[in-house]
């Protein structure tokens, strides 16, 4: 009997032992958020987020995708990592010479992942293109697969997206896009549209910046001190100092113009009209979405 107690309590302390190991197992998966396996894909996820081996994990991801091993994600994740090592470049042509290979689903993610890799390699043309690619597939109702809402991650974070936020964010990256060309006008018609549809303290202060660029100095003030108090419930620092800053440029701006016509410098010159020159109100996208902008705005 006592020999058959010892086996009983081995067996149970080996057991435990293993649950344990596999618990640690798991538990290091979760802490890591790495998958588990071994595939090429899972040893990249290893690489890149456990080994912190970014060249070693993009080698793997390339193996991933041409074995055909969780394709949407390796894709996805060895651009970004790609990112990060300054190879952009690199990056787009790996996206657009294997999305083909992709899901339906990731499609959309590979788009967002464009954009940013446009924009790290200032591709501006490349990124508005896109941009009122994505909006025209909004107006068709090809985004999110059909549904009115996605989850989306930021930070580790899950969060709820709707059609109207993702609009409205889509249009204030397009507004900066125009923003980097120096085309004011057509930022603040885009920046206008994204504050009808979901406004918010960062695109009112970039509509503002537009604004002074053109010479439109009291609308942009009221624009900027609705920053200042708050008026978009924002609580965000970088906003309201950026809003304090462009006061400043905008009461400078305004100081040196008349100082000029005191002076008689530019004499006969209507400042404001050179600042804002005669600029079409509606651009072609939004002569295709405009429909979705009204229901948006309802």
């Amino acid at each position: 009997m006592q020999g058959n107690s010892n086996s009983n309590s081995n067996s149970i302390s080996i057991s435990k032992a293993c649950l344990r190991k596999g618990e640690t197992k798991d538990l290091f998966h979760v802490l890591h958020k790495v998958p588990s396996g071994d595939s090429p894909y899972v040893r990249a996820k290893h690489l890149q987020l456990v080994e912190k081996d970014p060249e070693a994990a993009i080698v793997l991801f390339w193996k991933a995708i041409n074995e055909g091993d969780r394709v949407d994600s390796a894709l996805k994740d060895m651009a970004i990592v790609m990112k990060q090592q300054d190879r952009a470049e690199e990056a787009i042509e790996a996206i657009k010479s294997f999305r083909n290979h992709c899901s339906k689903q990731a499609q959309e993610s590979l788009d967002n992942v464009l954009i940013d890799l446009y924009k790290k390699c200032g591709k501006v043309e490349e990124q508005i293109e896109l941009l009122k690619r994505k909006l025209t597939m909004i107006y068709q109702g090809e985004v999110f697969n059909g549904k009115a809402t996605k989850t989306a991650r930021s930070h580790g974070k899950k969060f709820q997206v709707s059609v109207k936020q993702e609009t409205s964010r889509i249009l204030g990256n397009l507004g900066w896009a125009y923003m980097q060309q120096s085309n004011y006008a057509a930022a603040e018609v885009v920046y206008r549209k994204a504050q009808q549809i979901d406004p918010d303290a960062n695109k009112a202060r970039n509509l503002g910046l537009c604004l002074i660029k053109q010479g439109q100095y009291e609308e942009a003030r009221s624009i900027l001190e609705d920053v200042l108090a708050g008026s978009w419930g924002s609580d965000d620092c970088k906003s309201r100092n950026r809003a304090e800053e462009l006061i400043q440029e905008l009461e400078l701006q305004q100081r040196s113009e008349q100082a000029a016509l005191g002076l008689g410098l530019v004499e006969g010159l209507d400042l404001r009209m050179e600042w804002a020159p005669f600029r079409s109100r509606r651009l072609p996208i939004f002569e295709e979405i405009s429909q979705f902008r009204d229901q948006m705005a309802c």
